[in-house]
């Protein structure tokens, strides 16, 4: 099974936009106190690239690898790297369950937003730890659906979260992985000494972040796979995926609008 069989979004425009926004800053401050200037990193499900130059950034004696599954994202990968003028990191095509790395390979492997996707997250975490080497560190960040919050209440965005639970697992993820990552590292091996969990929150509360998060949304309703696999699999029809669009653009629109997504972490030391 590859980490994209159950991904639900596709690589349309409002995809990498979203994913293009993310830097270590926002999506990898657990990890970056960890980091060293000569370390090996390998960054797994690193999609346009934009965490994986950050990280090649703060590592200039050492080196970064970007894999995905999906080759065509990779090329917007190496244009982001190429324009930033980073020159120590590299992209391949991988599957995250069986990475073409020898063992202990890595000081750092690292996954943002990736074992949500997955039927077997432990699988995963079990490959990720084999590629990581002795004292090294697997650094995992997923979202927690059920965690989010926002104000105010609007009836469709409840239906908009039902309806994309029903997706996701659907498709044989958990979209409320936050919660669960401590859990999944557990039961993939790692002791229970060796694993720092903590959490931390993306927060959309201004006329442009409100407007930006609001508007990834209606377009993932309207344009996008997961508008495709809601209707197919009968999780939707049209006529819903354009009411739920509908609650986006009446939340973004509210002065007072406030939406916050959490996400848990854990660093596990190998």
């Amino acid at each position: 099974m590859s980490a994209t069989t159950n991904y639900p979004h596709g690589h349309g425009a409002s995809i990498l936009r979203a994913h293009g926004s993310r830097t270590i800053e926002d999506s990898a401050a657990y990890l970056a106190s960890s980091l060293r200037p000569d370390m090996h990193i390998l960054d797994v499900g690193c999609g346009p690239g934009t965490i994986t130059a950050d990280f090649a950034s703060r590592v200039p004696q050492g080196r970064v690898v970007g894999v995905d599954q999906a080759s065509g994202v990779l090329d917007k990968a190496r244009a982001h790297a190429a324009e930033r003028g980073v020159s120590n990191v590299e992209f391949a095509q991988a599957d995250i369950y069986n990475l073409a790395y020898p063992d202990a390979s890595f000081d750092v492997v690292h996954a943002h937003q990736v074992l949500q996707y997955l039927e077997d997250p432990m699988r995963a975490l079990r490959e990720l730890k084999r590629v990581a080497k002795p004292g090294g560190i697997v650094a995992v960040r997923e979202a927690d659906y059920s965690g989010f919050a926002w104000y105010p209440t609007i009836e469709g965005l409840d239906e908009w979260r039902d309806l994309y639970h029903k997706v996701g697992r659907g498709n044989g993820g958990e979209p409320d992985a936050g919660r669960r990552v401590l859990s999944w590292a557990l039961a993939a091996g790692f002791p229970r000494e060796s694993i720092t969990a903590t959490t931390s929150t993306w927060c959309y509360s201004t006329d442009d972040t409100r407007s930006w998060w609001s508007g990834i949304w209606q377009e993932r309703l309207l344009q996008s796979e997961f508008r495709t696999t809601a209707i197919s699999k009968g999780h939707a029809t049209q006529e819903k995926v354009e009411e739920l669009a509908k609650a986006w653009k009446e939340w973004s629109s509210a002065e007072d609008g406030w939406f916050v997504l959490l996400h848990g972490e854990i660093l596990c030391r190998v």
